[in-house]
């Protein structure tokens, strides 16, 4: 298989482990807080992308969110998230899939998500997006004003510094959606769906599947530094430019 196939077919088996799992039972753990779960079915999922990257990729590398580690000297490495939107995949909320991406020498080639409900397969690579293989459109360039933004919230986001940051920019859209996976968020912002996703102090594996799918959508997709985090944006371009200007702005009081 080709990186793109291989890519579909990773996150495609590992969402089917996850389904199968939570049909059965499976076990829950609190990892960080009470939002913060991660059950055996992550894990199990983790570890069946890993064995398939040993079988066709043995010289890559891996970056797992449940703990897969391994370097390699070619260059290549995959990340992998095999639930995102753990918490909704537990309470029984359709809003989470399987995630993986490819980077090259540090640069993004392939990003793939699998979401269950919807039967959605999503595959960026050779900068270009398809849904359940076929190319989608280029998604069209809004402002922030006339769009919706995705982000991710938790009690202590609203506790923390970057609080009022966060209010200004959420407040510059026309409307604001909070799905729980980021991953699914991004899928929804390359089908168009949606205008923007904003999230602060990403790991990569919650970013870059995604980040692939929206660029290769004809999507922007930047991360700015402002009051102390990482804001990742991604979206239609003149929303990603509106809203970095935006952050920029907050971080230097000057301006």
């Amino acid at each position: 298989m080709d990186d793109h196939a291989l890519a579909a077919a990773l996150v495609t088996d590992a969402a089917e482990t996850a389904a199968r799992m939570r049909r059965d039972g499976t076990e829950t753990e609190r990892k960080t807080s009470a939002a913060d779960l991660v059950t055996a079915a992550d894990r199990a999922a983790e570890a069946l992308v890993g064995r398939m990257l040993l079988e066709h990729r043995p010289d890559d590398g891996v970056l797992g969110e449940e703990g897969a580690r391994s370097e390699a000297a070619s260059g290549r490495r995959w990340t992998v998230d095999p639930i995102d939107g753990t918490f909704n995949y537990v309470a029984g909320l359709p809003a989470w899939c399987s995630a993986v991406s490819l980077d090259v020498d540090g640069a993004l080639r392939v990003g793939a998500v699998r979401r269950h409900q919807p039967d959605e397969t999503w595959v960026a690579s050779d900068e270009r997006t398809t849904c359940n293989g076929e190319p989608v459109p280029d998604l069209p360039d809004v402002p922030l004003a006339t769009t919706a933004v995705a982000t991710f919230l938790n009690a202590s986001h609203l506790r923390s510094e970057a609080a009022a940051t966060l209010t200004a920019l959420l407040g510059a859209a026309a409307t604001i959606r909070i799905s729980g996976s980021g991953s699914c968020d991004l899928a929804d912002v390359a089908a168009g769906r949606i205008g923007l996703w904003v999230q602060t102090d990403c790991a990569d594996w919650d970013w870059l599947p995604g980040r692939a799918l929206v660029e290769g959508a004809g999507g922007a997709a930047t991360i700015v530094t402002a009051n102390g985090h990482d804001w990742h944006l991604a979206g239609a371009p003149t929303a990603v430019a509106e809203a970095a200007a935006l952050l920029s702005t907050a971080s230097d009081p000057d301006a």
